[in-house]
């Protein structure tokens, strides 16, 4: 899937990679795509939650030797 911009949250612990994508996500325009990854494992339960309050569409996510990938799009 293609997406806008790319974040790469890599070596942050939980909230960095949710108020990170948050901080991201304000700059983009509404129906782009967010692709962030991760290795944090709170990032499993972080970033559905954190899409699923802020009303953003979590459109995949994959875990693949402990790196999630999470598309997001801004709604």
């Amino acid at each position: 899937m293609n997406f806008d911009d790319d974040l790469d949250t890599t070596g942050l612990l939980c909230p960095l990679p949710v108020l990170k994508a948050a901080k991201r996500l304000r700059s983009m325009e509404t129906g782009q795509i967010l692709k962030v990854t991760a290795d944090d494992p709170a990032a499993v339960i972080d970033v559905p939650h954190f899409c699923a309050e802020q009303g953003y569409d979590l459109l995949a996510s994959e875990d693949e030797n402990g790196h999630q990938t999470y598309l997001i799009r801004k709604t």
